[in-house]
């Protein structure tokens, strides 16, 4: 039943969020694996982040963005995750329309600081390879907080409008959002006027976003392949090359799922509701947990943090 407000404002109070469209009865089994990276992405990456802080060897401007990207992939699958689990678990699927709303900001605002925080690293890596004797005079500490914090600031100014544009329309029908979360389209075409605002300015933010990082981690590798080209030693040239292979798996491992879902949104329409939006939750869970596995094998003095804690 719609839940609507004795205003005249014709907003519903809440929505219903109905999972994986023709999965309902699997979503039991389907929330297993999601919990279980879940809570490995939230230790894990806790776990990056104590030790890089307690760590005084590892605070160098890497490890600093390291620890940004795995609060990052906290804040980003904790968005999204306790209140699909609940709905799977205990049928809550009720989201308030205000809580809709700030879910769509923290979504949205998360993985486009996500973006902006592996661009960084990109930079961080093309510094380490190609002026490696200035690279702590280049990436001081003043200018990562400053780079960190417009990456933020440019997350939340551009994702801010998603919800302010879903505020602005009437919904008088539907209040189903065939997702598992208030991304931002999903609840837009439950609207009973025109979107097309809401979709030329999802378009143009992701765009803008993805493309604007994905050109300065292209150019930063670019010139890294140039400078580890032109090193004599084959030792030398593979040793360069392994201080870039846990970055360019975490690039791999988000940009992949992400872009599959862009594009299967645009042009995937004979594809399956359920393959969208499972596509969808993958890309926000999947590198969260991914990634600070990632750099725990691929960083010697990660490792070895871990294997004293063990022990």
């Amino acid at each position: 039943m719609s839940a609507l407000n004795n205003t005249h404002d014709n907003q519903f109070l809440f929505f219903i969020l109905k999972g994986i469209p023709g999965l309902e009865a699997a979503h039991i089994w389907i929330s297993i694996p999601f919990c279980t990276l879940y809570v490995t992405a939230v230790i894990a990456n806790s776990v990056i982040i104590f030790i890089i802080q307690a760590e005084a060897s590892l605070h160098q401007p890497m490890y600093f963005l390291l620890s940004m990207l795995s609060g990052t992939d906290i804040i980003l699958s904790t968005s999204v995750m306790p209140k699909m689990l609940s709905a799977f678990w205990f049928n809550s699927r009720e989201i308030y329309f205000e809580a809709c709303l700030i879910q769509m900001f923290f979504v949205h605002t998360f993985t486009s600081v996500e973006s902006g925080v592996l661009m960084l690293m990109a930079v961080d890596r093309y510094v380490a390879v190609c002026n490696p004797l200035r690279y702590t005079s280049i990436l001081t500490n003043p200018l990562l907080l400053k780079t960190a914090l417009a990456v933020l600031l440019r997350s939340v100014l551009l994702a801010a409008p998603f919800s302010f544009l879903v505020k602005r329309l009437p919904f008088c029908r539907n209040d189903v959002i065939a997702h598992t979360y208030c991304e931002h389209m999903s609840v837009a075409k439950l609207a009973c006027a025109d979107i097309k605002i809401n979709t030329v300015y999802g378009i143009s933010v992701a765009l803008f976003v993805v493309v604007l990082d994905m050109i300065f981690i292209a150019l930063s590798y670019i010139l890294i392949l140039k400078a580890v080209i032109r090193l004599s030693s084959k030792d030398a040239r593979m040793k360069a090359f392994s201080t870039c292979t846990a970055h360019v798996t975490v690039i791999a491992m988000f940009y992949t799922p992400l872009l599959f879902t862009v594009f299967l949104q645009r042009v995937g329409h004979k594809v399956s509701p359920s393959v969208h939006i499972i596509v969808a939750n993958l890309y926000l869970i999947i590198p969260p947990t991914v990634n600070p596995i990632v750099y725990g094998v691929n960083t010697r003095q990660i490792r070895e943090r871990i294997r004293k804690g063990l022990h």
